[in-house]
Parts: C-alpha cells; structure tokens; sequence
C-alpha cells in the first residue's frame, strides 16, 4: 500500500493523488451517512426498547416466538421471563427480544 502511495506521489504529484483518491473518499462518506448512521440510530432505539421492558409487554424474540414478559429478574436483569402459552413460562436473554408487539389500538391510532 505505501509503495503505491509512493509511485503517486512521484509520477504525478499530489494534484493527480488527490484526484485518485478522491472516489475513496467519496466511498468512505456514502458509507457513513448510508449505513453506519442509520444502523446506530436502529441499535439504540433498540436498546432503549429493551430497557423499558415491564411485566405485561407484549414480546416477539428473533426466532419468532410471541410471548407476554411476565418477570424481570432483578438479580440477572439481562434474564426475561416470558409467558409463552397457558401455564408455559421461559426464561430468555433480554437482547434475544426483538420488538414489541403491536396492538390493534397502535395500528389504529398510526392511520389516523
């Protein structure tokens, strides 16, 4: 990599290596506002969802199964008791829920 920065800068001089360079860091820039800011943005919504988790939340985990969050142990607080059935409890990770449940009030009040 450095030789090649070196052969730039003897054959053309910066004038040349800066407009070579310069898709690069158009490249780097695109990256940062198209994907890295957005991705951040989702990851701490994210996070604040699962901090403001409470008994009686309506869950679905990243493999899809829906549940009612029942206990938030204190002790281990990245542990979630979910209510998955009648009388079937789990206890999960709390980084494996993956969004709140939407209730036909929130669909309703989104359309108008």
């Amino acid at each position: 990599m450095m030789n090649l920065l070196v052969i730039f800068f003897l054959q053309g001089g910066i004038g040349s290596t800066l407009v070579l360079l310069m898709p690069m860091v158009f490249i780097i820039i695109l990256y940062q506002f198209m994907i890295a800011k957005p991705q951040r943005e989702q990851r701490r919504i994210h996070e604040e969802m699962l901090k403001s988790l409470k008994p009686g939340d309506k869950v679905v985990t990243s493999s899809g199964i829906y549940g009612t969050v029942t206990e938030l142990s204190e002790k281990e607080p990245e542990i979630v008791q979910l209510r998955i059935a009648d009388a079937v409890k789990v206890n999960i990770a709390r980084n494996a829920i993956s969004a709140l449940q939407e209730t036909k009030t929130a669909k309703e009040s989104e359309k108008k």
